[in-house]
Order: structure tokens, then sequence, then C-alpha cells
């Protein structure tokens, strides 16, 4: 075998991109410390690193070049390459989810809500073409990073669906079920139309079209039933799960 490991493109990124010097980690956060802005700056870079080259091809060395420090401080923050990756899904996790909760801020409706937050995710993956390349080796490369990836972003659904569910503008169901098609929906929208298109946004056609999709995915009766039996049954998964 020749060694080359060249990423699926759409999957990895393409190989012969090399990445450039980390910038955005020079940008000031209010009291953040050198450690903190230096661990921030690593990060970043191995996100960037990630979408140019495989897992086993972004070595340490490259991501300390990309992040602009010596590879010995490397250390002072992360165990192994396997750590940072594994902090690298956790983050971009917890961006992603930050981005579509400030997205549907303001919403006054679960289909508002749903239409709003969904525009968020599509903008962030555009600006983190990441979120999909690296959450697809963590399959292989950490699999118990994917599942709490994904885990964390159904959790956020539950409370939201219920109580949408409680007042009749969700039909009643397992919000548990409902949250994972929601799911599932925005991120196989998302790959086609701007991980395979390359960073291009979500034709306003289909956005529409995905919207009247989760319209009738989310029915609803118009009148609030009761929910006591469902939340108890998700209220027990959720125990099991922890």
């Amino acid at each position: 075998m020749s060694g080359d490991r060249r990423p699926r493109p759409g999957a990895t990124g393409p190989p012969d991109r090399r990445p450039t010097r980390v910038q955005s980690a020079d940008v000031s956060v209010p009291n953040e410390s050198k450690g903190e802005r230096t661990r921030r700056k690593l990060l970043e870079a191995a996100e960037q690193v990630l979408v140019t080259y495989d897992y086993h091809d972004a070595s340490i060395a490259k991501i300390t070049e990309a992040a602009g420090v010596a590879q010995g401080t490397f250390y002072l923050y992360f165990s192994s390459k396997k750590d940072i990756f594994d902090q690298v899904v956790a983050e971009l996790n917890r961006q992603v989810r930050h981005a579509m909760t400030e997205a549907a801020r303001g919403a006054t409706s679960r289909l508002e809500a749903e239409r709003l937050g969904f525009a968020g995710f599509f903008r962030f993956t555009r600006e983190h073409p990441a979120l999909y390349r690296v959450i697809r080796q963590a399959e292989f490369v950490s699999p118990s990073a994917l599942r709490n990836h994904y885990e964390k972003i159904a959790e956020g659904y539950l409370s939201p669906l219920q109580d949408a569910m409680a007042t009749g503008e969700v039909t009643l169901g397992d919000p548990m079920i409902l949250a994972w098609s929601l799911m599932a929906v925005g991120e196989a929208i998302g790959m086609r139309w701007i991980i395979w298109d390359e960073g291009k946004e979500v034709p306003a056609e289909v956005f529409e079209e995905m919207m009247k999709i989760i319209t009738r995915m989310l029915g609803g009766s118009g009148h609030a039933e009761s929910t006591e039996g469902l939340v108890n049954t998700t209220t027990r998964r959720r125990g099991e799960k922890v």
C-alpha cells in the first residue's frame, strides 16, 4: 500500500490543502487567561487541521504548527491526539447548540423556533465544515464522543417538545423520537446542500420544502392534552442513560 490516506471528498475535506495559521484565537475574550487562550488556540487549530486532513494524518505537529505554539506546549493541555479530538467534538457540540438556541430566541411558537433554529444550524454548518467532517470521523475514532454529541442535542429538544405537546402545538407522542427525527432531517439537508455543495447556503426553496415536512411532523391538535404518562416515560428513559 502507498500509505496515501486521501480523505473522501465531502467527508473530511480535500487532501491537498494545508491549514493556515490560526488567526481567530488572537481575539481577546474577557477574563480569559493566557493558558485559556493557548488552549483555545490549539482547539481552533485542531478543528482546522481535521477539516484538511483525516484523523490519522492530522498529526500533533500539524496542529501545533497551525496554532503557532511549540510542540511541547501541546502536552500542557492535552494528553494525546485522541484527547484533543474528543474535546474538539465537545466544543463543536457546545457551539452548535448555542448557535441554534440564540437563533431561536424570541420565537413565539414551536414551529417558528424550528425555523429559526434550523436557520442557525445551517449558518453554523456553513461557517464550521468541521461539524460534519469531524463528527463523521468520530464514528471510528471515538464512538463515545459521537454518541454524546447527538444525545446532547436530542436532550435539549425534550423539554420544549414536551411543553409544545402539552399545549397542543405539537401532536402528542414520544418527544425523544420526534427530536431524533428532526435532527435527522436537518443533518441530511445540511450535508446535501452545504457540505456536498462546498459551503453554499441551503436554497430558499429547499428550506421551505423542509419546513413543510417539519410542519407535518409536528402536527398539533390545537388543544392541550395530558402528557403526564409520556413525561414519566421520557424521564425514566433519560435516567437510564445517565
